[in-house]
């Protein structure tokens, strides 16, 4: 390759790098939603709450003698087959039959006519 590409390319992947460094996404309600003594530690003593979550952390100072930025727990999530047929994903092939389709571990709806009818799953956050 052309030492400009690489150049053009090492570049670009320190600016992806660093964007990605700059901060985790903020945990949802459920993931902060534990029991006292199941928190573990995710920041130092005084620790903002926006340094706390900037970090992907959950925050809560309602209670001394506990950490008040800890780590959240994993998100539960679901797989469901969405209901819109235009929100489909093909899966399979013309003519699939119901069989191979759920055998490949995706959704089959025979109806209506113009969408894919084996299509994958949707991944949903499962509620708390």
């Amino acid at each position: 390759m052309d030492l400009k590409v690489i150049s053009l390319l090492s570049v670009i992947l320190i600016v992806a790098l660093s964007t990605l460094a700059e901060g985790r996404t903020p945990p949802t309600r459920c993931q902060c939603k534990m029991a006292l003594t199941e928190r573990r530690n995710c920041g130092y003593p005084g620790i903002s709450a926006a340094e706390c979550r900037k970090a992907g952390c959950c925050f809560n100072t309602a209670l001394p003698g506990v950490p008040w930025c800890f780590a959240p727990k994993a998100k539960k999530v679901r797989k469901v087959c969405p209901n819109d047929p235009h929100a489909r994903i093909n899966c399979g092939f013309p003519g699939i039959t119901a069989k191979e389709c759920e055998k490949k571990g995706c959704c089959f709806r025979a109806r209506p006519a113009g969408v894919p009818w084996c299509f994958y799953h949707r991944v949903v956050e499962a509620a708390c």
